[in-house]
């Protein structure tokens, strides 16, 4: 049993302010295998305080300096990546196999890129040729909250506290209470890579405690959350009344369109990328549209391909899914699944119900509907489980029209050969990011959606210029330069 208590405040591991004892459950075994606290207000006040003392310094500090603190903390994770890969495994269920290469080095990714982006930031600019006398400055916002989800929760810390260090920001971590403790390995390294007190400070908590608490915060300049949508309103609403900066990102229900002419792989590839991280990924693409000449063999395809998808404890050596990350998970799973079922979806693959050979444990089988239509509960509403919604379509303007019709707009997918075609496509659907014919975005691209999913953008400069304010001034002595 692990015992975690502490939070990190000021540059070191502090006893909560009182004791209010949280479960970290094993979601292969039902087990519970470590105990941390939650936080309440005189902890995240603590945190907040000594992140805003600690600003003015760290705000000051020369960019080659903070840059020198984040190489040093990439270093400590390159000590330390097995044992930040298996706790992510332990605690919300991913295989130690996709922990190892997909989840831990999140870390390594998106902090290379930041530190890339960096160096091309200009902190003082010229507006232009037209105003000889005119500068654009960039400062940090200040103090920050950053609110973390479960399910890749090592990426979701990488892209955003990396880029509030390095802009020169103070933060308030708070992660999911169902994942902590791969955050607490993170403050081990800022603290070994030698950051200054207050920099980076962390309260484990739920999102009514330490989560609300750090909207609503006056000393809190900016709230950086991902999560769900209906969590997402309830913290802009929280944090108005402060006029603090809030950027979300939240929930998704792709589409992935898939024309008569996509290569033989799309719909395969569509299919594993949808059971990736056992479907809890915001841009899953978790309805397939298939053009209605090949919309039968692709319905075989993909059952076909999910029942070839093992199961398995996350603990366990080799390619398969884990568990969902938590009973209530589980059953909010199951009830879609049912729901799928009565609303008249022909199930293909999979369904309700444990798979075979387990009798405990979050798992749920790889699952495909067909024949779904627009306007069921499974083709509207975000599962975030391993469940894909399989629709025809005629033509062009019906994808169009069935891919836009959600209150998400995150990521969408097309497979085509046709390059004209491809390109309409990309430029018509409603989202933040278009994925085409199995290509990953670039390094450095901005990950963020629009509607419902929120409208932040992290990731490369974009992710950078989230924590920076824009200064305007005039009457600039360039001589001085």
């Amino acid at each position: 049993m692990i015992i975690r208590r502490e939070f990190y405040i000021n540059g070191a591991w502090v006893a909560p302010a009182k004791a209010r004892d949280c479960a970290v459950i094993d979601p292969s075994t039902e087990e519970e295998v470590a105990i941390i606290s939650l936080g309440d207000q005189t902890d995240t006040d603590a945190a907040v305080a000594a992140a805003k003392a600690a600003f003015p310094g760290w705000a000051a500090t020369p960019p080659a300096e903070r840059r020198a603190a984040v190489v040093r903390i990439l270093e400590q994770y390159e000590t330390r990546k097995e044992e930040l890969a298996r706790t992510i495994s332990l605690e919300m269920g991913s295989p130690l196999e996709h922990a190892r290469t997909q989840q831990a080095p999140c870390l390594p990714l998106h902090t290379k890129n930041f530190l890339t982006a960096f160096d091309t930031l200009e902190w003082v600019r010229p507006l232009g040729p037209h105003a000889p006398n005119d500068r654009i400055a960039l400062e940090p916002i200040g103090v920050v909250g950053l609110i973390t989800p479960w399910n890749w929760p090592m990426n979701q810390i990488a892209l955003k506290a990396i880029p509030a260090i390095l802009a020169g920001c103070t933060c308030v971590l708070k992660p999911s209470e169902e994942s902590p403790l791969n955050a607490m390995i993170f403050a081990e390294f800022c603290h070994d890579a030698g950051l200054p007190p207050g920099v980076f400070n962390l309260v484990n908590g739920d999102g009514p405690g330490v989560g609300s608490q750090l909207s609503t915060h006056p000393d809190v300049e900016m709230i950086s959350f991902t999560g769900s949508t209906r969590a997402g309103k309830a913290i802009s609403v929280a944090a108005a009344q402060t006029l603090k900066r809030v950027t979300l990102e939240l929930g998704g229900k792709g589409a992935n369109v898939i024309f008569a002419d996509a290569d033989y792989k799309a719909v395969e590839r569509g299919v594993r990328h949808m059971m990736d991280n056992t479907g809890q990924s915001c841009n899953a693409p978790s309805r397939m549209l298939v053009e209605r000449p090949i919309y039968d063999r692709a319905v075989e395809i993909a059952a076909q391909v999910a029942d070839s998808i093992k199961v398995g404890p996350a603990s366990a050596e080799g390619n398969h899914i884990g568990p969902v990350v938590n009973k209530r998970q589980w059953d909010q799973i199951q009830g879609y699944i049912q729901k799928g079922i009565d609303e008249g979806a022909r199930l293909v693959a999979g369904g309700p119900g444990l798979p075979d050979g387990f009798n405990r444990g979050f798992y749920v089988k790889p699952t495909i509907f067909a024949d779904v239509t627009p306007g069921m509960t499974i083709e509207r509403e975000e599962i975030f489980g391993p469940v894909l919604a399989m629709i025809p379509f005629d033509g062009e303007e019906e994808a169009v029209r069935i891919a836009n019709d959600t209150p998400y707009g995150l990521t969408n997918y097309v497979q085509s050969q046709d390059g004209a075609k491809r390109n309409r496509m990309a430029l018509r659907l409603k989202s933040g990011m278009v994925q085409m014919n199995g290509k990953s975005r670039a390094a450095g691209s901005p990950f963020g959606g629009v509607k419902s999913s929120g409208r932040a953008r992290e990731g490369g400069v974009w992710g950078l210029e989230e924590f920076l304010e824009v200064k305007a001034i005039s009457g600039w002595d360039p001589a001085t330069e």
